[in-house]
């Protein structure tokens, strides 16, 4: 890495969604909540390419619900559409601090999944973030697949120092019948 972080000291803050125009112009989504603050002239980022390089922000504005960004490195629409999916990076050491009540998403990964009743459901293998809500995808020791809406009703404990999760979940949503 560039700056000398390793990649999975990294946050993604935004990806590239495609080129705007002739000059080299991206069109970025965030992906935080605070990227309208990240977004902005002399911002640097790493991106999480296979050989990563820094860009600097030239400048800024907006189209609909994304971002239009100038990146010093880039000047033509070639290079812009060679972005295409490329996602944009700061040191996780520059992460918003967390309530009590949130948590990263690769930090749930990997956490046990129990039952209120205290058996075993399975292993968080992902975090879905949308629009609506977040999403677990928990897979089972049987191999089978569920995603389990992230909220209190269905997960309401998450102790992350133990890696374990507690859900209360709805009948039928495993195969197993769990």
């Amino acid at each position: 890495m560039a700056d000398g972080q390793p990649e999975s000291d990294r946050i993604p803050i935004g990806y590239v969604r495609k080129a705007h125009g002739i000059r080299g112009d991206v069109v970025v989504r965030g992906l935080v909540d605070d990227a309208k603050t990240r977004l902005v002239k002399d911002a640097a980022f790493l991106t999480d390419e296979d050989e990563p390089r820094m860009l600097i922000v030239s400048s800024v504005g907006s189209v609909k619900d994304d971002f239009r960004v100038s990146f010093v490195e880039i000047a033509d629409r070639n290079a812009a559409e060679a972005l295409k999916g490329t996602q944009l990076t700061v040191p996780s050491t520059e992460r918003r601090k967390l309530s009590d009540d949130e948590w990263w998403p690769e930090d749930l990964v990997g956490c046990q999944v129990m039952g209120v009743d205290g058996g075993k459901i399975g292993t968080v293998h992902e975090v879905i973030i949308a629009a609506a809500q977040d999403r677990l995808v928990v897979i089972a020791p049987d191999g089978s697949k569920a995603e389990v809406p992230f909220v209190e009703a269905l997960v309401p404990v998450v102790d992350i120092a133990n890696d374990q999760i507690i859900v209360e979940l709805p009948d039928g949503l495993f195969e197993s019948g769990r």
